[in-house]
């Protein structure tokens, strides 16, 4: 999975360690707001709006019959490589949707180079996120599952893709909720990422860019965690420049 990118603008330690507690802070109030407003939209991305009586044998809605067909043609778009799922999608399944819209980091691999062998990192975004139903797998989860890297659990990785698949298409189905997203100031898109396939997932994002230093700052930094991950860096130049898009649009039939 690709991020934001690395920068020309050249860090010390010091500055990196600043950088890192700024962005510790704003990704996460930027994570716990968005988090809250998840929760009062939670009616609106109920699965059985789409689905119906597949999800929720109780009610039905119009078009319920098309949307569990969707879902079907496009699992079997996506099952395929890495995941080496058959094609079919019984009812089981699209009822276990989880009503609960869960937020996952956005991550990817990068391959750092430093003095020594090149080092492959996992690197997270912390103004973006995927957004789909509850699982057992996290994102990263599935990623380390279809690596070889954790147990894989055919039924686990065989629900993710359905409740990745079952919120794109329930977006697509009700179009106001990104404008809502929008006006929240997030944006919503529909990616596929490198490593996933043709899995489509949806992301939302934040206004604010985000950066990977140096590469030798980064590896300074995981030699000094222990671990093989990092966190790019929230631009806070940018912050100061952070723009409201309504007021922008305002600004705009002003002219």
């Amino acid at each position: 999975m690709e991020g934001n990118g690395s920068t020309a603008e050249a860090l010390t330690f010091e500055q990196l360690v600043k950088l890192r507690e700024q962005t510790e802070a704003i990704g996460g109030l930027l994570r716990n707001r968005l988090q809250s407003h998840l929760e009062t939209l939670r009616p609106l991305l109920a699965p059985r709006r789409l689905l119906g009586k597949y999800a929720d044998r109780k009610e039905d809605v119009s078009g319920s019959e098309r949307a569990a067909a969707q879902v079907r043609e496009k699992f079997k778009e996506a099952c395929g490589a890495p995941f080496s799922l058959t094609p079919e999608v019984d009812d089981d399944v699209l009822s276990r949707i989880d009503n609960r819209p869960e937020l996952y980091p956005w991550e990817y691999s990068y391959v750092a180079h430093g003095e020594g062998a090149p080092i492959t990192l996992t690197i997270t975004t912390p103004v973006r996120w995927v957004l789909t139903y509850a699982s057992v797998y996290t994102l990263a989860q599935l990623r380390e599952a279809v690596a070889g890297r954790r147990e894989r659990r055919t039924g686990e990785i065989r629900q993710y893709l359905v409740n990745a698949i079952a919120m794109n298409l329930l977006l697509a189905r009700f179009p106001g909720i990104s404008q809502l997203f929008s006006d929240l100031r997030f944006t919503l898109s529909v990616e596929k990422c490198p490593g996933l396939g043709a899995l489509p997932l949806v992301t939302l994002s934040a206004g604010l860019p985000s950066f990977r230093p140096a590469d030798s700052l980064i590896l300074t930094a995981t030699r000094f965690s222990g671990v093989s991950n990092f966190v790019e860096l929230i631009d806070a130049k940018a912050v100061h420049a952070l723009q409201d898009p309504f007021t922008a649009r305002l600004e705009e039939l002003l002219r």
